[in-house]
């Protein structure tokens, strides 16, 4: 297999990629054919994944504009994948001079591109992280160079905890870093569940399996369970609904199935 260009060195571009197949979903380039195949594989289990992702990219958008329009200008986006257009910082510093964001991934692709497309922007910074590692997120060069932690964060886990089994603690990871916040911070979130798929649960499964196989395992809670991350905040409304009821742009807006699929929340720090 001939590596792109564009491939940082030292990453192995014959294991299928969970940020790469998003890529791919969102009909980005940065991705390789073993990311290709496995998300096809899995597009025969759901074809509505692109619709899924692409439902997740508009939520953020406006869950951006709604921080920035409550006067929160700080963003910690924590598994952030590849850059895309219409990516946080292009979202917030659109609406204010004020916006600064600092990235997280631990893909090196996602990095490594996050970093050329950041190229020269003093409000915006790239770190390699991994959402299991709180402290080292918070305690983080760019974290202490860019946010006021004193001030209030939009912190944002959008369709990132679903790949978090239990044993990773996914729900102490996201207290820990809720607890380093202060008063009036947002918890931005999106998650992966059964419920609303109009599928099966058993051909879902085997998206479900896809992901499994290539040791990402697609971890599906149901809305109570999603429900517990936001522990220590108030749900701003319409509360933990489908991505597309989260105010929307408009109301008349027709969405394809897929894109009900799962659960996106915005909650705020006392």
């Amino acid at each position: 297999m001939e590596r792109p260009a564009w491939a940082p060195p030292g990453i192995d571009i014959s294991v299928p990629s969970v940020s790469r197949m998003y890529d791919f979903y969102l009909g980005g380039s940065h991705n390789f054919e073993v990311d290709r195949e496995a998300a096809r594989k899995a597009m025969e289990f759901l074809p509505g994944l692109p619709k899924i992702m692409q439902a997740n990219r508009a939520f953020m958008r406006r869950a951006v504009r709604y921080a920035v329009a409550h006067g929160v200008t700080q963003f910690l986006d924590i598994g952030s994948g590849i850059p895309t257009f219409g990516n946080v910082h292009e979202v917030a510093q659109a609406a204010t001079d004020a916006a600064r964001v600092v990235y997280v991934d631990h893909d090196p692709v996602a990095v490594a591109h996050s970093r050329a497309v950041l190229a020269g922007d003093t409000r915006s910074a790239v770190v390699t992280a991994d959402l299991r590692k709180p402290r080292e997120i918070l305690h983080s060069h760019e974290v202490g160079e860019l946010l006021d932690l004193d001030r209030p964060v939009v912190l944002l886990l959008v369709a990132v905890l679903h790949f978090m089994e239990d044993e990773d603690e996914p729900f102490a990871a996201v207290a820990e870093l809720l607890d380093a916040l202060a008063p009036g911070s947002l918890l931005v979130l999106t998650h992966a569940s059964y419920e609303g798929i109009p599928v099966s649960e058993e051909q879902a499964g085997g998206a479900v399996d896809v992901y499994r196989d290539i040791r990402n395992p697609l971890v599906m809670r149901t809305r109570a369970e999603i429900t517990r991350f936001f522990d220590g905040t108030g749900l701003v409304e319409p509360g933990l609904v489908p991505m597309p009821l989260w105010r929307p742009d408009s109301p008349d807006e027709e969405e394809d199935p897929f894109a009900f699929s799962g659960f996106a929340g915005v909650g705020r720090k006392a």
